[in-house]
């Protein structure tokens, strides 16, 4: 009888236990633990996972935290804003977008009073 499909990758040792959904999750979790990532310090595509949520530099040796399965998350990069934001003070960003959103306002009080004086004319 012929072969049909083969399990291969990183879940090819679960075989054909547990449901293809669960493999394929599992699959892709077991990927990014052991991919190389970029260094934020030296730049170089060196860093690997040593346990949970610790991240080593193998060219720099610089270890850092990080998620569970990969060092940068969402998180990390909220986190990495406010942090810089509060040591730095308002970036020019910042200052922009206040800058645009008090126009805005500024525009929608004038046109709130240029509404208010063609009621009081009628």
């Amino acid at each position: 009888m012929a072969k049909r499909t083969q399990k291969a990758g990183a879940t090819a040792k679960f075989g054909a236990r547990y449901g293809v959904s669960v493999r394929r999750n599992s699959a892709g979790a077991m990927k990014k633990k052991s991919q190389l990532y970029t260094c934020p310090v030296c730049q170089y595509k060196k860093v690997k996972r040593k346990s949970v949520g610790i991240w080593h530099c193998d060219k720099c040796n610089h270890t850092f935290t990080g998620g569970a399965w990969e060092p940068y998350t969402r998180a990390t990069t909220a986190n990495q804003r406010i942090t810089r934001r509060n040591m730095e003070g308002a970036s020019d960003t910042d200052l922009l977008a206040l800058a645009a959103q008090a126009a805005i306002d500024f525009e929608a009080m004038r046109a709130e009073e240029a509404g208010d004086d063609s009621d009081e004319e009628e």
